[in-house]
C-alpha cells in the first residue's frame, strides 16, 4: 500500500506544482486553492509512506519523479522544451530512482 500512497503523493505534488504558474502569485483563487490542496494531500500521503519506507528512499523517489513529471508537464502544457543538458539530467534522475528500487537494501521491495 505504501507505493500507492507514494504514487498519490507524487501526482498531488505534480498537480500542485504545475498549478503554481496559474496562481499569478497567489492572486487567483481557484488555482491557489488547487496548489494548497495539492500540497496538503501530497505531504499527507508522503507521511503515510514513511510508516514503511525509509525517509531517504521515499523522498528520493518522490522528489525525483516529481521533477521528471513536472518537466514533462512543462513541455507538454507550457511549451517549455528542455534542452539536451536538461534531458540528460532528467535521465540521470530516472536512473537514480531505478537503481534505488532495484538494488538498494534499504528500499522496501
Amino acid at each position: 500500500m505504501a507505493f500507492v500512497y507514494l504514487a498519490l503523493a507524487i501526482v498531488a505534488e505534480v498537480v500542485a506544482t504545475s498549478a503554481l504558474k496559474a496562481t499569478e502569485g497567489f492572486t487567483r483563487l481557484w488555482p491557489s486553492l488547487l496548489v494548497i490542496v495539492g500540497y496538503v494531500l501530497a505531504f499527507y500521503m508522503l507521511s503515510l509512506v514513511l510508516r514503511t519506507i525509509p525517509v531517504g528512499v521515499a523522498y528520493a523517489i518522490w522528489a525525483g519523479m516529481g521533477i521528471v513529471l513536472v518537466a514533462l508537464v512543462g513541455a507538454l502544457v507550457f511549451g517549455q522544451r528542455p534542452d539536451l543538458p536538461a534531458v540528460l539530467g532528467i535521465t540521470l534522475i530516472i536512473a537514480g530512482v531505478v537503481v534505488i528500487q532495484l538494488f538498494s537494501r534499504i528500499s522496501v521491495h
